[in-house]
């Protein structure tokens, strides 16, 4: 081998070292030509909130930070609430008129079988009175359809039953009056969301009304926000976030029992307004009608809330089955806060659908909502020709 060809070699020998000994060094930083930081996963803030909302937060031991997380729990993604469809109104209305149908057998029947079997004497007349009388329709109203009856008995001579049913129909929907407004407040109002107000006597299920007129609301597609201004009953709050959180409805609410309820009134519709929403629903302290300072303060709440909204609904929600004590307590809401419809409830669990006449009588105003039962879904809008053929069915 000559000379040229003993210093060749050895200079591939140390080629082919130096290329090895670069390679273990490669292998030794994890396989890349580069010496780049790990990077760590972004955190994912609880609720859906971006991560510098999270890392400005403050704990006990100052701001979160990042390094001191665990890259596991940063990376886990947060449960996603579990978001109820509510059932259309058509659904509601089929259960509607099976459930009033039941309720009122007592009545229907009763009707029926006085007028149609002959033989219509003063007793029986009286019987017809009493039996609407019990139905909670009320005197003047009961007096109107009584003289009808007997008019049209006197003109046309003694109807079977199918006539009769045919004469309680006609005249039934005259009382209940089809053509009064029954729509709910629920579309945005000059660039503004609707303002509804929900007030009531204790124990009424006002707060639980709420909550399923929300799912009314959202069952149409409104955009929807609640506000919890009971804020001296218990877990009233919380009753009423449930209820929000179930359709994915947001509820503005204080974190201090006994708070101002004006205030959070207030500030529910003012973060109506910044979300752009269709409605706000505001959830009142249920009250005694003839308590002077607590309706005083219903009357401070509706003032507060019309400096930055008018309010374009004020619902009251009325338990069926008081019957005519629930006419009282509707005509002093009315004086307070100018009512301008009412929620029936419990009215599939009592005979006396006649106060749904009586009470519209009284006020001046329709009824818009019943509530059918114990089910999210139970609360329908009040359909004057369902209600009345579940009377006379």
């Amino acid at each position: 081998m000559t000379q040229f060809q003993e210093v060749l070699a050895v200079a591939v020998v140390i080629v082919v070292a130096g290329v090895a000994l670069l390679v273990g060094l490669q292998r030794g930083r994890g396989g890349t030509g580069k010496s780049l930081p790990q990077q760590r996963p972004q955190p994912r803030a609880s609720g859906g909130l971006p991560p510098d909302v999270q890392e400005s937060s403050a704990g006990p031991d100052g701001p979160a930070s990042v390094a001191t997380l665990e890259p596991d729990v940063l990376a886990a993604p947060a449960p996603a609430p579990s978001i109820e469809r509510p059932e259309s109104a058509t659904g509601r209305l089929q259960r509607l008129r099976a459930r009033l149908a039941r309720s009122n057998t007592a009545l229907g029947k009763g009707l029926l079988s006085l007028l149609s079997g002959g033989g219509l004497d003063e007793q029986a007349w009286e019987d017809v009175e009493d039996t609407l009388l019990g139905s909670d329709l009320g005197v003047e109203a009961t007096q109107e359809l009584v003289d009808s009856l007997r008019t049209r008995v006197t003109i046309e001579g003694a109807p079977d039953e199918e006539t009769v049913r045919g004469w309680l129909r006609e005249d039934l929907l005259r009382l209940v009056d089809r053509s009064m407004d029954r729509s709910i407040a629920s579309s945005r109002v000059e660039g503004r969301p609707a303002v509804v107000m929900v007030v009531g006597v204790n124990g009424t299920g006002k707060t639980t009304t709420v909550g399923k007129l929300a799912r009314v609301l959202v069952a149409q597609d409104k955009d929807v926000v609640l506000g919890a201004a009971d804020t001296f009953r218990a877990a009233a709050a919380d009753q009423l976030q449930t209820w929000g959180e179930r359709v994915g409805v947001p509820t503005i609410r204080s974190d201090r029992d006994g708070a101002d309820p004006a205030s959070v009134a207030f500030d529910a519709v003012r973060a109506a307004v910044e979300m752009e929403a269709d409605v706000v629903l505001i959830d009142t302290a249920g009250r005694l009608h003839n308590k002077v300072g607590l309706m005083d303060e219903l009357s401070k709440v509706k003032r507060v809330v019309e400096k930055q909204s008018p309010i374009d609904e004020v619902l009251l929600v009325l338990d069926a089955t008081t019957g005519q004590n629930g006419l009282r307590q509707a005509e002093v809401f009315g004086e307070v806060v100018n009512v301008t419809g009412i929620v029936l409830t419990k009215l599939d669990g009592t005979a006396k659908g006649g106060i749904v006449v009586a009470v519209q009588r009284k006020l001046g105003v329709p009824v818009k909502l019943v509530g059918l039962g114990e089910g999210p879904d139970d609360l329908a809008p009040f359909d004057p020709e369902a209600f009345v053929e579940a009377l006379i069915s």
